[in-house]
């Protein structure tokens, strides 16, 4: 009798011990509950550090005992608990040793709920380890540690994959890291492209960021598929269609650019920036003529590049003017209108002023072209300025129509104008 009441006691001590453990877990979920149901409120704010401390100290004992340390309400709320220490704590020092404890009670709870009963306190984990890793994210990109910035982006990534804000900034981060150590461009790369998949709302700069990442990697045939797909899809995003149209000259594809345009057109003849960016392709490749005409020493191939220019500077401005038929107030049309008639006009001005002075005819005949040509610039030059009377490139074409002028009746006049038209872009 003696032997089974002893054994008797035992079970009851064991049964005792486990309960008591047990309570602990119990006493763990009340505080936490309690923590979270306070915290954000400035009025309890101490409540809520005495509950989440109660709920810690539960929660160590706990899952340092035998008989609950391997539960996975134990794991799952020691993540949440030591994730939200770890968040309300602004010191690094301290904040940094919460938040791996925080980390590694996630992975095991992971394991241990094959039900997915905790799923509530382990996603509340994840959101706080997430968060974590952006707050030092932030402050590590502010104070321009890319690499590190990369690091804790690229967490906060992998527990919020789906957030385009955590692959925007792991993106980002990455492509300045870049700059320093190349090996992080393919990773901006493969977040950029990730980030097309979603519905971000800053799709169309992030086609254009990729085709600088992609040039900063030597894969130009990547850059221009990459630019062409977000022309597709973002047809009015001029920054985007300027870079297709810069990268396809350099890679002497114009006419495969110019085809697009017209195709375009042929679809939608009503649409001005389309007759813009005509015009724009038209003037990329006069101005690489031209550059290429005043190189080159053979008379000949001058000449071919230079009436190269002035047929491309013809085509570009029929283009604009198509798009001023649809637009009259259309600011980039008659800026760009403006100079690609100013242009020629210029390089006749400035070809007459090499002519020795026994050219005097020959002089005066081209400054008369010059002055005429630019006359005909100048209702789109002023029409730019009228329209945006602070741009300082309108400001400054029209300032060159003034300058280029030499009517002598009228050249203190045009002095004073282009001098003023000076003090107008040096104040901005």
């Amino acid at each position: 009798m003696k032997i089974k009441l002893l054994m008797t006691c035992l079970l009851g001590l064991v049964s005792a011990t486990t309960f008591a453990q047990k309570g602990e877990l119990s006493t763990a979920q009340t505080e936490y509950d309690t923590y979270a149901g306070l915290r954000g409120q400035k009025l309890l704010a101490s409540k809520a550090t005495a509950s989440i401390q109660n709920a810690k100290t539960s929660i160590d004992k706990a899952s340092t005992n035998e008989k609950t340390a391997n539960m996975p309400q134990t794991a799952a709320l020691k993540a949440a608990i030591y994730s939200s220490l770890a968040v309300d704590d602004t010191v690094a020092t301290t904040s940094a040793p919460l938040f791996a404890t925080a980390d590694e009670a996630v992975k095991k709870a992971k394991e241990l709920d094959t039900k997915g009963e905790q799923k509530k306190l382990i996603d509340a984990a994840n959101l706080n380890l997430a968060q974590y890793k952006l707050t030092a994210g932030v402050k590590d990109y502010q104070n321009h540690k890319f690499e590190d910035a990369y690091k804790e982006f690229d967490y906060y990534r992998t527990v919020l994959p789906d957030d385009t804000n955590a692959v925007l900034y792991t993106a980002l981060s990455a492509s300045n890291a870049g700059a320093k150590d190349p090996k992080y461009y393919p990773l901006a790369i493969t977040n950029y492209n990730k980030l097309l998949t979603t519905k971000y709302s800053g799709n169309a700069a992030v086609y254009l960021d990729l085709t600088s990442l992609y040039l900063l990697t030597k894969d130009t045939t990547a850059a221009i598929k990459i630019a062409g797909e977000g022309v597709a899809k973002y047809p009015s995003f001029s920054d985007l269609r300027k870079r297709e149209i810069e990268m396809a000259l350099q890679s002497g594809k114009q006419s495969e650019v110019l085809g697009k345009i017209q195709s375009a057109i042929t679809n939608d003849p009503k649409n001005k920036e389309l007759y813009y960016y005509l015009g724009l392709t038209y003037v990329q490749v006069a101005d690489a003529a031209n550059a290429k005409s005043a190189k080159e020493k053979d008379a000949a191939l001058k000449n071919t590049e230079h009436t190269t220019a002035l047929d491309n500077y013809a085509k570009a401005s029929d283009a604009y003017k198509k798009a001023l038929e649809i637009d009259p107030n259309y600011f980039e049309a008659n800026m760009n209108l403006g100079y690609v008639l100013m242009r020629p006009a210029l390089d006749i001005y400035n070809a007459a002023q090499a002519l020795p002075t026994n050219k005097q005819k020959e002089y005066d005949a081209a400054l008369a072209t010059s002055n005429s040509m630019l006359d005909q610039a100048k209702p789109y030059l002023q029409k730019a300025v009228d329209l945006k009377p602070k741009d300082r490139d309108a400001l400054t074409n029209l300032r060159s129509y003034y300058r280029g002028k030499s009517d002598k009746a009228h050249l203190a006049e045009y002095k004073a104008k282009a001098d003023e038209l000076k003090k107008q872009i040096d104040a901005l």
